[in-house]
């Protein structure tokens, strides 16, 4: 969720800019069912709004209603929802959840906008680091990050929030599935990114996409790809497919795969080795097929069976976990 984090900071970034004291919000832990994972965030101004999300609404309605009576004026405190305490006591999550939210006030100042411009660097994948916040004095700390994912933890009177990028998906080559996987990530909270030179291509625009007129090789030669990064190929088209892939394996991208048959991913390999130079570990690297295998047809069924994938590998689950 992590391209709903990156509107979170830009629209704090924006406030704080503006001289405007705004609250954040990071939810920490949960328990039972809940919405949304640990470090998901929130903005909000007071009356003139929110972005970003805690739940599927009825956190977000709940918190607004306190910032109306007057609560949250510490620079840093945690709260508990679902759980019947007096601030959510009208307030039941999906089958019995409770979340707990850590709420920072926080005021215009030169170091809290270049605190969050570090956060928006972390979460383009420049630099990842880890937010430690007082509980006592709402001091804030920002240090480099060593976490393979972002994580939250409490020790004694600190929040530690690990922030890392947002989870980036790269179509290499546009066609049916490509923008329907577009559609699915998008989402899902995706950044996602299309690149595409032909021609036939150039009429295609694909809302809430960063379109680029280039070959994907090129863009992901260029340092498109950071950890949190999927790359996947899905044009049947070599020129495109191919120098994609040859590119991406040099990167440290945690999902590169290629669309077609068994018979066709088979060839395939033999012309990256071949021609491309890749060994056998670069190799290993590609998901060939692409996707789970769900017996899918049409565009937007492959485009089911990529993203799932794409998040089974992301979320460190093993083929035969499923």
């Amino acid at each position: 969720m992590r391209h709903l984090d990156l509107q979170v900071i830009d629209k704090a970034l924006e406030w704080a800019a503006a001289g405007q004291a705004i609250w954040l919000c990071t939810v920490l832990s949960t328990y039972g069912s809940a919405p949304r994972s640990p470090g998901a965030m929130l903005v909000s101004r007071g009356s003139e709004g929110y972005v970003g999300s805690l739940s599927g609404g009825c956190v977000e309605e709940e918190f607004l209603e306190s910032l109306a009576r007057g609560e949250f004026g510490e620079a840093a405190q945690l709260v508990r929802y679902g759980d019947g305490q007096e601030q959510s006591r009208r307030l039941r999550l999906p089958c019995g959840g409770v979340l707990v939210v850590l709420v920072e006030h926080r005021q215009p100042s030169a170091a809290w906008f270049e605190h969050l411009q570090a956060l928006r660097a972390a979460l383009l994948g420049q630099q990842r680091v880890t937010r430690r916040v007082c509980l006592r004095s709402g001091a804030l700390a920002l240090h480099e990050s060593h976490q393979g994912s972002a994580r939250v933890r409490q020790q004694d009177d600190a929040v530690h929030i690990d922030i890392g990028p947002a989870l980036r998906l790269v179509l290499a080559g546009l066609s049916p599935v490509a923008e329907a996987c577009a559609d699915i990530a998008r989402t899902l909270g995706c950044e996602v990114i299309a690149c595409d030179p032909r021609e036939e291509m150039a009429h295609i625009s694909l809302d809430g996409v960063q379109m680029h007129r280039v070959l994907p090789s090129m863009f992901i030669a260029a340092g498109g790809c950071h950890a949190a990064t999927a790359v996947v190929a899905l044009t049947h088209d070599p020129k495109i497919d191919d120098l994609a892939l040859m590119e991406a394996v040099h990167t440290p991208a945690f999902y590169i795969g290629a669309m077609g048959s068994t018979t066709t991913s088979t060839r395939r390999a033999e012309r990256l080795r071949r021609i491309g130079g890749l060994n056998d570990a670069q190799i290993e690297r590609l998901h060939m097929p692409i996707g789970l295998d769900l017996g899918s047809k049409s565009p937007a069924e492959i485009a089911l069976a990529v993203m799932a994938d794409v998040l089974r590998v992301y979320r460190g689950k093993a083929r035969h976990a499923l």
